[in-house]
Order: structure tokens, then sequence, then C-alpha cells
């Protein structure tokens, strides 16, 4: 587990979703470092316990639950047991989500049952998680919602940008319905990152054209780009920020 000078979530309790591998292992182990119980969860209970024992066994306070964001009756029950075991959730990140290649095919070549659990994880995830944890914050009397979208989702030609531009418009309604009760609500629209599933997923010289002809910086992203987003964000540092959508791209998009 990596140690950080900061401690700006100490007493804080964040429900990282999708959090047995890549970025929500990632986003669980930052807020560990600096401060944070977390709960992991996962809809693969295996893997996410076995990422949870990790950062436990590091010194941090951390659950790993079993979890099906497409289920509501699940996320409640991880929900309870997050609350009951460590303390109010304070901090939300709504990582899940379906993203391999065959979901950036035409609506047509995909099959009907896929475009639904596409939908159902990706997007109306977000919502159960939301509301779920937002009963929560609400009792604390504040929260910081994150939401992953993608920069697909403003090139939208395919089910998985559709489903990430929804996450988007999600972000702004949250904001909105949320603010109220003291609950902040962003996303982080992530570029092509070079991690494990990106580069098992895309041929090298496609992720090297993309570097090169498309970004202003000209280096792959790192999941290091992305926790840094997803943490200032929940971080009482963003307390004037909520409704947006931060690219981290390596500036693909550079419109006003």
């Amino acid at each position: 587990m990596s140690t950080s000078l900061l401690r700006r979530f100490e007493g804080r309790v964040a429900f990282v979703t999708g959090a047995a591998r890549g970025f929500g292992a990632a986003f669980a182990e930052a807020f560990v470092a600096e401060g944070a119980a977390v709960a992991m969860v996962d809809v693969d209970t295996a893997a996410v316990q076995e990422a949870a024992e990790k950062l436990r066994a590091a010194g941090g306070r951390v659950v790993g639950l079993e979890c099906d964001v497409a289920d509501p009756d699940s996320v409640a029950s991880a929900v309870e047991h997050t609350v009951g075991e460590l303390g109010e959730i304070g901090i939300l990140v709504n990582n899940a989500g379906l993203h391999l290649t065959r979901y950036n095919l035409p609506f047509a070549k995909l099959p009907t049952d896929e475009i639904r659990r596409l939908f159902d994880v990706n997007v109306l995830g977000v919502v159960h998680c939301t509301l779920a944890c937002a009963e929560s914050m609400g009792r604390a009397g504040r929260g910081a919602v994150v939401n992953l979208s993608s920069l697909s989702s403003y090139q939208v030609v395919s089910p998985y940008g559709v489903s990430k531009l929804a996450v988007r418009g999600l972000t702004t309604a949250f904001a909105a319905q949320l603010g109220d009760a003291g609950i902040r609500v962003n996303a982080v629209a992530p570029g092509l990152m070079a991690t494990e599933s990106a580069v098992a997923d895309l041929p090298a010289e496609l992720l090297q054209e993309f570097v090169t002809s498309r970004q202003s910086v000209h280096r792959t992203g790192a999941v290091e780009d992305v926790v840094s987003a997803v943490t200032y964000l929940c971080s009482d540092a963003a307390s004037f920020v909520t409704g947006e959508t931060l690219r981290v791209d390596g500036g693909v998009f550079r419109g006003v």
C-alpha cells in the first residue's frame, strides 16, 4: 500500500464499486493511504475479498463485499453492511462498469440481452448505488459522489458511449437533486489509459497512434492520473465543485 503525506479523508468512509482490480482497487488503496475506511465491492466475490485482505494486511480498515450494482437489493445489502461495520458513508465512487471492445460495436451488431446488461450495470448501477449511499450521506450531513464516465461519451458512436453519456447526465441530475442534503456529485471521463485491460484489448500500434496524433500530452495515460482526479473531487479542495465532468484525456478534446 502506498503512503501519503496527506490525510484528506481521515475519519471518512468510502464505498468503491468495481473494486476487485484496476481503477477500483487503485481508488481504494488511495483512500486508505489518506485515512479513509473503505468498502470495496464487486460482483467477483473472491477477487474483491482478496484485494481487501491485502489492504487490511497493510493496516487499512477495509471490507470486501459481494455486490452486483445492477441489482438494487444487492446494493442495499452491501451499503447496510458497510454502515454497520465502518460507519456512515461519506464518499461513493461509481466505478463498476462493462467496457470491453464488443460494447463499442454498432447497436445492430450487439444482441439485445448484452445491450440490456450494459445499461443495467453502467447506468442503473450508478442510480442504485447513488440512491442507496445518499441515505447514509444524508444522515452524515455531507457526501461526495464521483462517477466514472469516459471519453467515449463525447464522441458517441456505440452502446458503450451512450451508456457513458448517460452517466454524465446522471451526474448533473443527481448534483441538482442531492445538493440540499450536502452531497456533491461529479464525474471523471478518462481517455485512453495504459491499463492492463486496455493493453490486452487494443493493438500496441493503435495505442501509440492515439497518443501521438490525438493527444496534446504525448504520453500514455496512467491509473495514477485518474486516481488523482477522483480523489481531488472527493476532497474538501473541491467543496465548491458539483455537477461537473472532468476529462482526464491528455488534451484529446480542447474545445470550450
